[in-house]
């Protein structure tokens, strides 16, 4: 008997190995699941999380798209670094930024003025009194010496430009404009038209977009706020946002 049970106990010893082994076997399944996980990531979304958390952080740039190489790839294989062209544009956009705000100071115009990094691109916004008499769409003398100063420094990027016509919830009904859809319609027009016939701003650069009421920065609970609802922002977009722009064609002599 005695013997009959060193013998049982040495036979159990060496099938121990197959339980190590099944446990190293788990690990790597698990490690190549996480794996493949991970080469399945949305790089937009990846893209958009890192400057959400880098603005929110008070960045100016990528935190997690330039911190680094990355072990992750997109559906097309594509790095998550930003190529040598976007590296580019976005040095521009960032120049462009600089000189906007450079300007503002020089000539006093941060309460009704202001430059800002968004997803999208590089966001030039005037409140109403710096362009508009409350109620019109025709520029004061002001906002054409304004524009004016500010024509140069967008001409130094071939991007896209959006001119958005914003309004408060205060209802409009007059003569000229109907709602507060035909007047952010016509004051994003006639920045769009100032820019193009006294500016030589070229046209197809450009778009002219009309929000009435419906993008307030802030809520409309005070006349202080209602002011800074009371815009025009012109947006430089960044290429990768262009897409969503109408293609532009050329004409049978390859014109543009």
């Amino acid at each position: 008997m005695f013997k009959r049970r060193k013998k049982d106990e040495k036979h159990g010893g060496m099938e121990r190995w197959l339980i190590t082994y099944a446990d190293m076997i788990t690990l790597l399944l698990i490690f190549f699941i996480v794996m493949y996980s991970l080469g399945q990531l949305d790089l937009e979304k990846f893209r958009y999380l890192s400057q959400s958390l880098s603005q929110a952080m008070g960045g100016g740039g990528a935190v997690l798209i330039s911190g680094g190489p990355s072990v992750a790839t997109g559906k097309t294989g594509v790095r998550s670094l930003p190529t040598q062209a976007e590296q580019q544009e976005l040095k521009q956009l960032a120049n462009v930024k600089k000189e906007l705000i450079n300007y503002i100071k020089e000539n006093g115009l941060q309460a009704k003025v202001s430059v800002t990094s968004e997803e999208r691109g590089v966001v030039l916004s005037f409140q109403e009194g710096v362009l508009f008499v409350i109620g019109s769409a025709e520029l004061t003398p002001r906002a054409k010496e304004i524009i004016q100063k500010v024509v140069p420094v967008l001409l130094k990027v071939p991007n896209y430009i959006r001119v958005e016509g914003h309004t408060c919830d205060l209802p409009i009904h007059n003569t000229f404009y109907p709602s507060n859809w035909e007047l952010s319609s016509a004051r994003a027009t006639t920045v769009v038209k100032e820019l193009i016939n006294n500016h030589s701003f070229p046209p197809q650069r450009l778009a002219a977009l009309a929000y009435g009421e419906y993008r307030p920065r802030v809520s409309n609970d005070s006349e202080t706020h209602r002011q800074m609802n009371r815009r025009v922002d012109i947006v430089i977009l960044r290429s990768e946002f262009q897409g969503s722009e109408p293609a532009l064609l050329t004409n049978q002599r390859g014109e543009k």
